[in-house]
């Protein structure tokens, strides 16, 4: 089809009906065939299509930081594999940036991760705040007011999401070691007025860690209260709301290798062990929050055994997440090679490992390097964190990315800046059909 000349000939809906079941990748490709496609592939309604296929097949969202370069790949969850104990996928790269040579934290939620602590050196050396869109290649910049800067280095940040009113949110807390007491700021994505708030809570504490994971709408992480007396509470923060909640903890989770999931739809907190040379079998403890105003939880062990003998551990695997499916998914610490994930379906007792094909970073013990992974990504096409109405102010060009950039006002309370790759690819194949 050339530049949707004939698109007369087939029905528009059935067009955007096929379009719709291909990855994003593609559809960035196809927004820039002419101008037609891409106001087509950017209406509401296919917009809404695609997020809704893209929903019936989930992925696993892989990103790799070494020494200052992220990179994103996605891979399909695997579905009706029974009888099955290895699998063989591959994997689909998605971006890249490199912008800090410092190790940076992220918070993931809804398909959009948050990177709290990264540097970018054209800041003049303020810590930049940077949100992506791993499956769109979007990103944005978020800058804390003066006042917050430097009291920022003491902080911890989380990117919540509001499913009813559809809103991202940023939760800034923030303790103070002289008063001993924790404020906390928040900062809504896409608001009319842009602008960090201070908010109150009930309860000063201090965070276990940056860990924390965001179900329908409310925001867990481990803490420790400041009042003297010795036991963790969860913390519970509502997005919407932005009020917080405290479930005092009846029993001690190991911090260092605790990992809050969601299960089901429940808070879920899960420990990993190894067997006594770091390998299988592997002993799984579970934590599911079942009710939460009786504050009752349930427990379950699980042994892990591995058919497959080739696969090697050697106390270099974490837990990432449940599926929604019920699956508990394991995967490497390192980018080695090959590169395995693991899942493993407690009603079944079965484990599967899946061999990554087309995953490629640098390797080497000299090689700093973290993995973060997200289990049931979904694609999305929207990045709905900003006004879209203000003006473009320049081209971003970084590598191989290209994008349009876009200015918030209101730069002393908090700045933002947009880059889109498709937009900005789409502008200049558009100038460059003009000029022929």
């Amino acid at each position: 089809m050339n530049s949707g000349e004939n698109t007369d000939s087939i029905p528009i809906d059935l067009i955007l009906d096929i379009l719709s079941r291909l990855p994003s990748k593609s559809i960035a490709r196809f927004r820039c065939v002419s101008k037609l496609w891409g106001s087509m592939l950017r209406q509401p309604y296919f917009t809404k299509l695609f997020l809704t296929r893209s929903s019936a097949r989930p992925h696993l969202l892989i990103a790799v930081e070494q020494e200052g370069e992220w990179s994103f790949f996605s891979l399909t969850q695997p579905q009706n594999y029974h009888g099955k104990s290895s699998l063989v996928v591959a994997a689909d790269f998605h971006m890249n940036f490199f912008e800090d040579t410092r190790p940076c934290r992220c918070s993931y939620a809804s398909g959009l991760i948050y990177f709290p602590n990264m540097l970018i050196p054209k800041k003049g050396g303020d810590e930049v705040r940077v949100i992506c869109n791993p499956s769109t290649g979007q990103y944005a910049y978020v800058i804390l007011p003066p006042e917050l800067r430097l009291k920022s280095r003491t902080s911890d940040q989380f990117l919540g999401f509001d499913p009813i009113d559809k809103q991202f949110k940023i939760l800034l807390t923030l303790f103070n070691f002289l008063n001993k007491e924790t404020d906390h700021h928040i900062l809504t994505l896409g608001a009319e007025t842009v602008g960090w708030r201070k908010i109150q809570c009930p309860l000063s504490y201090i965070l276990h860690s940056e860990k924390t994971i965001c179900i329908n709408g409310v925001l867990y992480y481990l803490a420790t209260p400041i009042n003297g007396e010795r036991y963790d509470v969860l913390v519970c923060f509502d997005v919407r709301s932005e009020k917080f909640m405290f479930i005092r903890l009846k029993f001690m989770f190991p911090r260092s290798s605790t990992k809050l999931i969601n299960y089901k739809g429940k808070l879920g907190v899960i420990n990993l062990g190894y067997a006594y040379d770091g390998g299988f079998p592997l002993e799984l403890s579970m934590w599911v929050l079942e009710d939460f105003g009786k504050e009752e939880w349930s427990k379950y062990f699980y042994t892990l055994r591995a058919d497959n003998k080739v696969v090697k551990v050697e106390y270099d695997l974490s837990v990432v997440g449940v599926t929604a499916l019920g699956e508990i998914v394991l995967v490497k610490t390192r980018a080695t090679n090959p590169f395995y994930v693991f899942y493993f379906n407690p009603e079944r007792n079965t484990l599967l490992s899946v061999k990554i094909k087309g995953f490629k970073v640098e390797q080497g013990w000299y090689v700093y390097q973290r993995i973060y992974a997200f289990v049931d990504h979904v694609e999305d096409l929207e990045f709905n964190i900003m006004k879209t109405t203000y003006a473009a102010k320049s081209t971003l060009r970084k590598g191989n990315q290209v994008g349009t950039v876009f200015n918030y006002p209101q730069p002393d309370l908090c700045t933002l800046e947009s880059a889109n790759k498709f937009n900005a690819l789409c502008l200049l194949d558009d100038d460059d059909d003009d000029d022929t």
